[in-house]
């Protein structure tokens, strides 16, 4: 499982085939790729990660405070394409990303915990498969990537 964690002044999604809308104040956008092999420990992993990430800065400017502290929010999207693979040729392989019926159990899984940790009120997510256009307003900009298994080994 792979987080793209945005620390944001703002951030929004937009659904226009359905009128739909979710807007956040300061917080983070997470941007959640979920892969065949992610298992609900996955799950815990990263939202526990995402929630508790201290970027955000303190009195001294130092980044040093969580979600919780600042009292912000989250806006979580899924994204399939974090799983792409473009080492070979120029359209990118998507064949490491998890299939939809899989994706959008875990991506609930991630809300859930998420909103486990934070409280159901600081959670906002868009529509799984749905087409949006999303709003980051990246502060920083802060970008960090949080993965549930070391890609390296």
């Amino acid at each position: 499982m792979r987080a793209l964690v945005q620390r944001v002044t703002e951030g929004g999604v937009y659904i226009d085939s359905e009128n739909y809308s979710a807007d956040i104040s300061k917080g983070m956008v997470i941007l959640l790729g979920i892969t065949h092999s992610d298992s609900e420990d996955d799950v815990n992993f990263v939202a526990d990660k995402c929630c508790n990430l201290r970027i955000f800065e303190d009195g001294n400017g130092k980044m040093n405070l969580s979600l919780n502290d600042i009292d912000g929010e989250m806006l979580i999207i899924s994204q399939f394409t974090l799983y792409g693979d473009a080492r070979r040729g120029n359209r990118p392989s998507f064949s490491d990303a998890a299939r939809p019926e899989i994706a959008e159990d875990m991506y609930k899984k991630f809300i859930k915990r998420a909103s486990d940790n934070l409280g159901t009120e600081k959670v906002k997510c868009g529509i799984f498969g749905a087409m949006m256009q999303v709003k980051i307003i990246n502060d920083g900009p802060v970008t960090i990537l949080v993965e549930s298994k070391d890609e390296s080994k």
